[in-house]
């Protein structure tokens, strides 16, 4: 599907970090871009740089998905294209033990279900509506009815300690690839997902250099950090190359991540 100013596209968690680069690399291809996301102040100003218009969105919350559909294809007409890069991190252990007291506690349900509903049903609702807009429209020829491209992470595969919860929800997203694609396949929608390793983001922006430079250890070549525009090359290919459907890629420069 070529990337053009026929085509309207909605990129969650497109106020920063994977999401932004995304958003701008989109936009410079010609898209009209919507963002969602819960920062106005950041969202807006993205949204104004790139041309595109801004949806306050909370993706874990039906009501305000809608309410954010409803505008961006108000503003742009049906999407094409959906990208799911909304996301928050977490770390906890199943349970511990406190090392100055003894005291035993368990994982915070609260947490887990914070963390569950904001990355794997808030991609599961948008790619879900997406799909449901998508199927109105008409083929855009061979490149068929649009492209939807979810963020998992490395995590889903090699979920280090204390990454129990945000590891369930990208292990969701990487199992939502082949049965959502098997789904709308017949609907000429395309679903694919991408498991990032380390990349600047704001959440490892705010990590220690020295942190950082242990984490990029475990990198193998380049041995840095990858970068947004990085992350939105892949995004871009996933939309203009037809033939890749149902596919899971890491995007990790060869990282395979140790228990801690």
């Amino acid at each position: 599907m070529k990337i053009d100013n026929s085509i309207a596209a909605i990129v969650t968690g497109g106020a920063s970090g994977l999401g932004e680069g995304t958003a701008r690399r989109l936009a410079a291809d010609g898209a009209r871009v919507a963002i969602f996301d819960m920062n106005a102040e950041k969202g807006e100003a993205v949204a104004r740089e790139i041309g595109g218009v801004f949806c306050q969105v909370n993706v874990a919350e039906e009501e305000s998905v809608d309410a954010g559909f409803a505008r961006a294809r108000e503003a742009h007409g049906q999407e094409r294209v959906l990208v799911n890069c909304a996301g928050i991190g977490w770390a906890e252990k199943t349970a511990r033990r406190s090392s100055s007291t003894g005291e035993i506690s368990a994982h915070s349900a609260k947490g887990f279900q914070t963390v569950i509903a904001i990355n794997l049903v808030g991609s599961f609702l948008c790619a879900s509506k997406s799909a449901a807009g998508m199927m109105a429209l008409d083929p855009a020829g061979d490149s068929g009815r649009g492209v939807i491209v979810n963020t998992a992470s490395v995590a889903a595969q090699d979920g280090q300690i204390g990454q129990l919860a945000y590891s369930a929800s990208k292990g969701g997203i990487y199992g939502m690839t082949l049965p959502m694609a098997r789904d709308l396949a017949r609907e000429g929608i395309r679903v694919n997902t991408i498991l990032p390793g380390f990349f600047e983001t704001p959440i490892y922006q705010q990590m220690p250099p020295e942190v950082k430079t242990s984490l990029a250890s475990h990198l193998q070549f380049p041995q840095r950090f990858g970068t947004p525009a990085e992350y939105a090359d892949l995004v871009a290919f996933m939309v203009t190359n037809d033939y890749i459907n149902a596919e899971c890629v890491r995007l990790d420069a060869g990282a395979r991540m140790p228990p801690k």
